[in-house]
């Protein structure tokens, strides 16, 4: 079954990334009963998660912007390709946030939804990301991050981690279970895990501290490789 989102649209001509950005903001909530996984599918834009205690709702904040200086040509692009919803489905919410590409698609004229999202820190969390800076902290639940390009940043996080990154820096500290890590380019650090950390690194310094239990390096391909005060066994490509 589906439950239909609670949405507030505001809309702003204020302009951040360039003079000549046309910027909407859009807000979106959905009961947080019945709910147990949190499902992010956003294409391009920034992504900032939040887990918050004792919440009951998720809460997104969008930030919809359409490069060029033509309100009404961005108005009609949003209208026509832009697909944001937030859905109930079973046991999932479902956040979709993307544009689809369109008659006047140009690849320098991209437009971007960016995404703040307060959840409840005991949820789980699926990221499908395009493109974009993905922040996450004090989720408790499980977390699954597939990204193509762009940073990413956890930190206080609860369960465990798996990441699959085509390119851009990974960032983890202070995680309560295992970690994965299988990653293209772009530099690694991890700090104080309670579990174990595997890494699949293609290029990129990887520095890894404090693990309480195995650290595993699948490959490290190119790029140093540091680590210190593991507790548990070290396996390494070298």
């Amino acid at each position: 079954m589906r439950g239909i989102l609670t949405m507030a649209l505001v809309v702003s001509g204020v302009t951040h990334a360039a003079d000549n950005d046309y910027e909407e903001v859009r807000e979106l909530s959905l009961d947080s009963r019945g709910i147990d996984t949190l499902s992010v599918d956003n294409g391009s834009g920034s992504i900032d998660i939040e887990g918050v205690a004792n919440a009951s709702e998720i809460a997104i904040t969008a930030t919809v912007v359409v490069p060029g200086g033509n309100e009404d040509k961005a108005r009609k692009r949003i209208e026509d390709d832009l697909r944001l919803t937030l859905q109930h489905d079973s046991d999932t919410a479902v956040l979709v946030a993307y544009f689809e590409q369109g008659g006047w698609f140009n690849w320098k004229n991209n437009p971007s939804v960016s995404l703040e999202i307060r959840m409840p820190e005991n949820m789980h969390l699926i990221v499908d990301d395009g493109s974009g800076s993905i922040e996450i902290g004090g989720v408790r639940g499980d977390i699954i991050v597939d990204d193509g390009s762009g940073s990413i940043q956890l930190s206080d996080v609860g369960g465990q981690v798996e990441i699959d990154d085509g390119s851009g820096s990974i960032t983890a500290v202070r995680v309560g279970g295992d970690i994965s890590v299988n990653d293209g380019s772009g530099s690694i650090s991890i700090r104080g895990v309670t579990g174990s950390v595997t890494v699949d690194d293609g290029s990129g310094g990887i520095s890894i501290r404090d693990v309480e239990q195995d650290l595993i390096i699948v490959d490290d391909g190119s790029g140093g490789l540091d680590f210190e005060n593991i507790a548990g066994r070290v396996q390494t490509a070298r």
